[in-house]
């Protein structure tokens, strides 16, 4: 697993770990099973506190993507399905009109917006996404 801080970013650090660690299990860098550092090792590493670190970790135990279990090493796992096609249709659709409002309210256009996803979807199938599967 390679993460990286990027001090310019106004994101939270802990946020730029979660896309990174989501990115990397996406394109198959990671796998079911493979262990991530330690919160104290990734602390370590990266030059950041512990909190940071275990923050980052829960919030993808919570999305089900991670294992986390005490004096454990997280392992990746493969999310239950404990939604509805349409209750994560809802769900992902409430996330996109947050970001197109975000976009829109900083001055980007409709058109511009689209070209950003298009070009975002492509990023992540070059780098060997496979896109439109389902895990369950």
């Amino acid at each position: 697993m390679l993460v990286s801080i990027d001090e310019e970013n106004r994101q939270p650090i802990y946020l730029q770990l979660v896309r990174q660690i989501k990115e990397q299990i996406l394109v198959g860098e990671l796998s079911v099973g493979d262990e991530l550092p330690s919160v104290r090792e990734l602390g370590d590493a990266l030059g950041i506190s512990l909190h940071t670190a275990r923050n980052a970790y829960q919030v993808l135990s919570e999305a089900g993507l991670l294992r986390v279990r005490l004096g454990k090493k997280a392992r990746v796992t493969i999310p239950a399905s404990e939604h509805s096609r349409d209750s994560l249709s809802d769900e992902y659709a409430l996330h996109m009109r947050e970001l197109i409002v975000d976009g829109l309210l900083q001055g980007a256009s409709a058109e511009e917006l689209r070209q950003i996803l298009g070009q975002e979807i492509d990023a992540l199938s070059a780098r060997g996404a496979t896109l439109g599967i389902r895990t369950n």
